[in-house]
């Protein structure tokens, strides 16, 4: 991280306690088939006392004390019910009794849990989206076209569910918020390679840029598992110039690169015929060996010799 380069905020600015600071909790919870069970055998019991009460067979106690059994059964057998609930694999239920936050279960299958309280189901499961292609300029100033695929899943259920308003939606604009900013501290490429760039340097681009959406997303309770770059090209207006400075700087090291081998044929050539005896040069026949081997070696176009059937030095 560069001297210029500070870290998305953490903390509220301008307003010290205005964010929403809730933490998940596990929730009570038991067996939802024994809940099950009880509030079946509640219901029947009921309807059995109201049966045997209208058919004249309620016994010898008083009628009000059966109808406040019954209604006393179906009120017991009411709140087993909405107690019950079924989480499936990969997702969980943050309950809330009269507003109030009581916890997350995250036991799958059927639970019986705190009685009148709305549940609420947030997945846990990994999820993964891509950023719409950006337009930034890079760190050299050059607009570039940039996108990114985000993998997250929620880690903290009450922080996603209290502490913003849609956390689908936070986190997706944080990304790009993220993407936008970590773009404008690298060049595109680095030609001489002597430091990072978004071309040259994907794999500790794509962790600064984790490491900073993770920062500016856990405020939702909500964890990054990668980040990586999808798209990356100059921006239209520039990228024919761009591709020509490319071609250059490429023939430039091509031909940087057929200069050095020519040179080392040329020196072993002339060794090789001072080794076996062949001919003895002086300094300016050397030379003009060495000027018409360069360039038969370095041209590109296919070289045509001249043979001399005089003297060498004619």
């Amino acid at each position: 991280m560069g001297p210029d380069r500070q870290a998305p905020a953490t903390t509220p600015v301008g307003h010290e306690g205005a964010r929403v600071d809730v933490d998940e909790s596990p929730a009570w919870g038991v067996n939802g088939f024994l809940a099950l069970l009880v509030g079946i055998l509640c219901a029947v019991g009921a309807i059995v006392l109201a049966a045997m009460e209208i058919l004249g067979r309620g016994g010898a106690g008083p009628r009000v004390l059966v109808v406040v059994l019954v209604v006393a059964l179906l009120v017991l057998a009411a709140l087993v019910f909405s107690s019950v609930t079924i989480v499936q694999p990969g997702q969980t239920k943050v309950l809330q009794f009269f507003g109030r936050y009581v916890g997350t279960t995250r036991r799958t299958g059927l639970s019986m849990v705190t009685p009148l309280t709305s549940k609420r189901a947030v997945s846990v499961r990994v999820n993964n989206f891509e950023t719409s292609a950006l337009k930034v300029n890079d760190a050299d100033g050059n607009p570039v076209e940039i996108a990114a695929i985000v993998v997250w899943q929620v880690a903290d259920t009450a922080r996603a569910c209290f502490s913003v308003e849609d956390y689908k939606n936070f986190v997706r604009v944080q990304s790009e918020a993220a993407l936008r900013h970590v773009a404008t501290t690298h060049p595109y490429d680095d030609p001489a390679g002597e430091g990072t760039s978004l071309r040259g340097s994907t794999d500790v681009v794509s962790a600064q840029l984790a490491h900073e959406v993770a920062q500016r997303v856990t405020v939702a309770g909500v964890e990054i598992v990668e980040v990586r770059i999808s798209h990356l090209a100059y921006a239209p207006e520039i990228a024919q110039a761009m591709l020509q400075r490319q071609q250059a700087g490429a023939i430039v090291a091509a031909r940087a690169r057929i200069v050095e081998g020519a040179v080392g044929m040329v020196e072993m050539a002339l060794a090789k015929l001072e080794e076996e005896s062949i001919v003895a040069l002086d300094d300016e026949r050397r030379a003009t060996m060495v000027s018409n081997l360069l360039v038969v070696l370095c041209g590109e176009s296919k070289a045509s010799p001249v043979i001399n059937t005089g003297s060498l030095y004619a």
